[in-house]
């Protein structure tokens, strides 16, 4: 009985010292900021709407957060996300190809941005990164009218992953 109880307690503290963890050490934001200012990300890309996307996305990622009223503007505001979108490249990754013929079948998108999060009056950020990126892949599909649709639904997944990523990078102490 005593060695059962012995063994018990060495697993449990075995398996207690596993160092695996699946989340951040918490939030990391000063308690006292409430209201996050979003400004329209710049856009350098020139991928017509893309800066709209990426903000909205950004914006609603905050808002389930729970804790923060979040605008758009930066004025009477706690803090503030600025960023500026530095790239926005589609790559063809597959190919395919029938009778000789070789066409790209799967492309990949990657956006990258600047981003500062600061708490308006300090003047070090509280967090900044100046290449935060996010990647995502779609296939061509079986027409070319079909390209158009899968980029689409492929930028709003690559808009909303960009935008959870950056809100932990953000808040979670990592």
């Amino acid at each position: 009985m005593r060695r059962r109880s012995l063994l018990a307690a060495a697993a449990g503290a075995l398996a207690s010292g596993c160092g695996y963890a699946l989340q951040g050490r918490g939030i990391t934001t000063d308690p006292s900021i409430k209201r996050i200012g979003v400004p329209l990300f710049k856009d350098r890309s020139g991928k017509p709407g893309l800066d709209a996307r990426v903000t909205e996305a950004v914006m609603v990622e905050l808002l389930k957060r729970g804790r923060f009223t979040v605008v758009r503007e930066a004025t009477n505001v706690d803090a503030v996300v600025e960023g500026e979108i530095q790239s926005w490249n589609v790559l063809p990754v597959g190919f395919s190809g029938e009778s000789g013929v070789t066409q790209a079948s799967r492309y990949a998108i990657a956006l990258t941005a600047s981003v500062v999060y600061r708490k308006i009056g300090q003047k070090e950020p509280l967090w900044s990164n100046d290449a935060f990126s996010q990647r995502d892949e779609y296939d061509m599909g079986e027409t070319a009218s079909t390209y158009f649709d899968r980029e689409e639904q492929s930028i709003e997944r690559l808009s909303a992953a960009f935008a959870r990523s950056l809100v932990a990078a953000m808040l979670e102490a990592f």
